[in-house]
């Protein structure tokens, strides 16, 4: 008898952050997307850096096979970006801001709706049986999400200290964090299927897999609004 499919709901939006952007060295002759045709690239193989790469190649007509691909994980992959083992990178912040002040690196494609929302999920057995304990932790990410907005330099301040970064690799990485968002809706939808669309293209997802549809039950707004209206 074949298991059935664990669903993960996504009910509530924490931030749409542009934490994903291609990068390389501040002497590098690379100006664009289609300069990355026969370089090495680093990339988290399955991660929103991952799919934006996937994603600027594909804009300019390149694929995975037209650049030298090396599967590292984020800050190895800063780390080879700076020692010159690699030519690009696809990065994610708070790696990027941090190559960005201590080294002078530069970030030469951005795009922001490459970059998927930051989303709270729970699996749908849970959210059945426990409708209240989800409301519950969407009102702590709701009222930290607002209190981030009211008090952006305490925010600055605790990301410092928390995460052990240097003050102006915190301020960087949240000017690149858009925290507006609550619900999860046809934006995020919109958002996730262009990302999946490009790893069928790739052959990581089956070419037989009905996105929209999988989609479609992905997205539950319904808690998120109940706590937003």
């Amino acid at each position: 008898m074949q298991k059935q499919r664990e669903l993960q709901f996504k009910v509530y939006v924490y931030s749409k952050p542009e934490w994903a952007a291609l990068v390389t060295t501040k002497d590098s002759e690379i100006k664009s997307v289609k300069d990355l045709k026969g370089k090495k690239v680093a990339a988290t193989i399955g991660t929103d850096p991952y799919i934006f790469l996937l994603r600027a190649l594909n804009e300019v007509g390149l694929g995975k096979d037209d650049i030298e691909f090396v599967p590292l994980q984020h800050a190895d992959g800063a780390a080879a970006l700076v020692s010159g083992q690699v030519d690009a990178w696809a990065g994610l912040d708070p790696h990027i801001a941090r190559v960005e002040v201590e080294n002078g690196a530069k970030l030469f494609y951005r795009n922001v709706d490459f970059n998927t929302y930051g989303f709270l999920n729970v699996r749908d057995e849970f959210a059945k049986n426990y409708p209240q304990y989800v409301e519950r932790v969407i009102k702590v990410y709701n009222r930290a999400r607002k209190w981030i907005i009211e008090n952006p330099e305490e925010a600055q301040k605790l990301l410092e200290s928390q995460a052990k970064l240097k003050p102006e690799v915190a301020k960087i990485q949240l000017e690149r964090t858009d925290l507006k968002h609550g619900i999860p809706g046809e934006a995020e939808k919109g958002s996730l299927i262009k990302a999946a669309e490009i790893l069928k293209k790739e052959d990581i997802i089956p070419s037989n897999v009905n996105i929209e549809k999988i989609t479609d039950e992905f997205i539950n707004g319904s808690f998120a609004q109940n706590i937003l209206k």
